[in-house]
């Protein structure tokens, strides 16, 4: 049976936890948010045990979020730049755990790199996958484009394009919600795992999305999103640390 969660935390926008050592830094650039509403009751057999859908007025989101990940590294040394570096797509969901902790559930990553995706595959058991994928930004608009090579579904895919627009000044109830993560909950050798994270307030855009064809979130084992996406962001993006792994 799920957990009884505790009082989930409070979404805030600055993370809980500022001075957290770092086990890993990268950056997270350039990135397009696509959210669309999900039942938890499909969300619900997706999640990691000890964790249930975090929900807003009752509902919960699937997201879809292209981004350029920027010079991983290890502790406080200096990012890799070629290895490190790469195009990413992941489908996300929102969970939180018994002491209310509020996070992520990755679905599945694509990425460009065939050797940081097979080690964090055999390393970190995150579902990693290698697909093509491009990124081209001509003024405002930017197009990420991804096609799975392996493991399969292969040809699973996506294209998004999105026009960015203002700045935020103040990020609604909903856009902090999706947004303000500040840890992921997965499973590591069978065992439950909260793995914390910090980063600056975000910068968030309104965004205009032009063009979604995907078929990444069925492939995650969701139904397909049915009409508009609810929301849609841009961000130019923040640096981020990962702090050492907890139980949920």
């Amino acid at each position: 049976m799920p957990p009884t969660p505790r009082t989930p935390q409070p979404v805030t926008p600055d993370p809980p936890h500022p001075a957290m050592k770092p086990l890993m830094t990268q950056s997270w650039l350039d990135l397009a948010f696509v959210h669309w509403a999900a039942d938890p009751a499909d969300v619900a057999p997706l999640l990691p045990a000890g964790t249930v859908p975090d929900t807003l007025d009752g509902v919960t989101y699937v997201g879809l979020v292209a981004f350029r990940m920027y010079r991983v590294g290890w502790l406080r040394l200096p990012g890799i730049p070629y290895l490190g570096t790469f195009p990413e797509t992941n489908v996300r969901l929102y969970s939180r755990d018994a002491q209310g902790r509020r996070g992520v559930v990755f679905r599945s990553l694509d990425a460009s790199r065939l050797i940081p995706v097979v080690v964090a595959r055999t390393v970190f058991r995150l579902p990693y996958v290698w697909s093509r994928m491009t990124i081209r930004r001509e003024a405002d608009i930017l197009a990420y484009t991804s096609r799975r090579r392996a493991p399969g579904p292969r040809g699973a895919h996506s294209r998004i394009v999105v026009r960015t627009g203002e700045r935020i000044g103040a990020p609604s109830e909903l856009e902090h919600f999706l947004t303000a993560r500040w840890g992921m909950h997965s499973t590591f050798h069978g065992r439950p795992m909260y793995l914390p994270n910090a980063h600056p307030r975000w910068p968030l855009h309104r965004a205009q999305l032009i063009e979604c064809d995907e078929s990444l979130v069925a492939a995650a084992g969701l139904p397909a999103p049915a009409g508009e996406p609810l929301s849609v962001l841009y961000s130019p993006g923040v640096p981020v640390r990962f702090g050492r792994p907890a139980r949920p």
